[in-house]
């Protein structure tokens, strides 16, 4: 029998046949990638927009994709040429996409106007997940933990009693005394800087300026570029983007020089600029430093200021909560002026404080999200790539979870025995989704705290009924800022007790 031959494979071969492995892997995982996206619609919706056309509606996008909420559900798309926007305006889907699904929403969409010609790819707020956020995220956190914001007491206790004494002498101008309060305790915190004596401080209008900038810059649909980026390298698109740009890096700069002179010169104190070039870390320039400390300025800035009007202006509104608060403040306090001593202590002014924020949402609409992996939820897919936006009114006003959403009560948030529920079981996301949740969190809370309970302390807060409030007053910006309000402050003490409590 003559000899068989078997033919073996050669070396040669297995490249081909890894090649031809690959391949039919990729196709196989393909189809089954397909198969899922077929079995799976989007979220209900709006009929889908051509490319150059703006899906959002061009005034009061947070109460009209309210609507639209109420309309199509909890969860809902709209599309605009092949892109998608799912627009979240429930609790449960936001805690099942935005919390649960943390690391595939972690990341951000392309904003061309906000992200790459205004702030260059240096603010941490629009920053897409990856290396560079993390390690942006870990310089910012740092200085910002429960830890480092405590340490910070003295600064915003003395700004807080300058606050008081501004609604004694002029208590028709308390939003522009929370203002400067905000400005003060965050300029110090961020550069080390002495608190500016008043709000027309030319540093305090600058930044504020570039705040304002910033705001528009992300209001969606506002800017072509963001529709079709192509546009961005057509000079006369951009000169306004541009001009904000070179308008806020500038101020960064000098504010985070400032910093460095006085580091050198040895008569700084602690500060987050100092704290980040002492410590820093590889992949953080000091353009980065700068960004990180001017947006963190601008933000702290607007957004607690606007918490305390909030605050205020509901306590003239709905008197009878006020007064549970002041009850508690006087049972608990007596005649002590209040300190971070009594942080905890008072559930009744905690209670309040997280009612104003959800009656009245610092941010209504919330900064956009971007998936990075197709999302199932409830039966619909949420396409990788697709931008998902937690809109804040609407989820403000969940009935499941908010019942009577519209009527102010701060009992909602106290249990049966009086204390403030565990916030993983009630609470409404002020600062943010996710692991996108504002770092300054720790300092904007002591610094709502410290201001709130001293102004309770002092004051009784009432409507003036000559200039009734418009609690709708509000501008259409990213950031919602209450039109000019006036309110009583009725002093609950001898002005000598108040001035002796408040002596810097």
């Amino acid at each position: 029998m003559p000899p068989q031959h078997h033919q073996l494979l050669s070396i040669q071969d297995f490249p081909a046949l890894a090649l031809a492995g690959a391949l039919i892997i990729l196709v196989i995982a393909r189809e089954v990638i397909n198969k899922r996206r077929r079995d799976y619609l989007l979220p209900p919706g709006p009929p889908a927009k051509w490319f150059w056309q703006n899906p959002f509606p061009t005034s009061q996008i947070p109460k009209v994709l309210a609507e639209l909420t109420n309309q199509y559900g909890p969860v809902f798309s709209l599309r605009q040429g092949n892109k998608v926007t799912v627009v979240i305006g429930r609790v449960q889907p936001t805690i099942d996409i935005l919390e649960k699904e943390g690391g595939s929403t972690l990341s951000r969409p392309e904003r061309v106007a906000a992200r790459d010609l205004v702030s260059r790819r240096m603010r941490l707020i629009l920053e897409p997940a990856g290396e560079r956020f993390r390690i942006m995220r870990r310089a910012m956190h740092a200085p910002l933990i429960p830890k480092a914001a405590a340490s910070y007491a003295p600064i915003q206790t003395e700004a807080a009693k300058i606050y008081i004494k501004n609604l004694l002498e002029q208590p028709d101008d308390h939003q522009h005394w929370a203002s400067l309060f905000s400005a003060s305790v965050v300029l110090k915190v961020t550069y080390g800087k002495t608190a500016p004596a008043s709000f027309d401080d030319p540093d305090v209008k600058r930044i504020l300026r570039s705040v304002i900038n910033f705001a528009n810059s992300m209001k969606p649909g506002a800017w072509a570029v963001d529709r079709m980026p192509v546009l961005r390298h057509i000079p006369w698109f951009t000169t306004k983007l541009d001009s904000w740009h070179q308008e806020e890096f500038g101020l960064f700069k000098e504010q985070m020089n400032g910093t460095k002179d006085a580091m050198k010169r040895g008569d700084d104190g602690p500060s987050f600029v100092r704290n980040l070039l002492e410590k820093r870390q590889e992949g953080i320039t000091e353009d980065v430093i700068a960004y990180l400390a001017g947006s963190m300025y601008g933000a702290g800035t607007d957004t607690t200021s606007i918490a305390m009007s909030n605050t205020i202006m509901a306590a003239a509104l709905y008197p009878e909560a006020q007064e549970r608060m002041i009850e508690e403040i006087d049972l608990v306090l007596g005649d002590r002026a209040p300190s971070f001593v009594d942080m905890g202590t008072l559930p009744q002014l905690d209670a309040f404080t997280q009612e104003a924020t959800r009656w009245r949402p610092v941010i209504p609409l919330g900064f956009p999200h971007r998936a990075t992996t197709d999302i199932i939820w409830k039966g619909y897919r949420i396409p990788a790539d697709a931008t998902i936006v937690g809109n804040h009114w609407a989820i403000s006003r969940d009935p499941e979870v908010y019942p009577d959403p519209e009527r102010f009560n701060p009992q909602r948030w106290l249990d049966e025995k009086g204390s403030l529920k565990p916030s993983n079981e009630f609470r409404y996301w002020s600062f943010g989704f996710g692991r996108r949740v504002c770092p300054g969190q720790h300092l904007a809370g002591r610094s709502l705290f410290i201001t709130l309970a001293m102004v309770f302390w002092c004051f009784r807060v009432s409507e003036d009924k000559s200039q009734p409030i418009d609690s709708d007053g509000f501008d259409d910006k990213m950031i919602a800022h209450a039109f000019k309000f006036k309110v009583k402050f009725e002093p609950r003490r001898s002005l000598e007790e108040i001035r002796a409590a408040i002596k810097v």
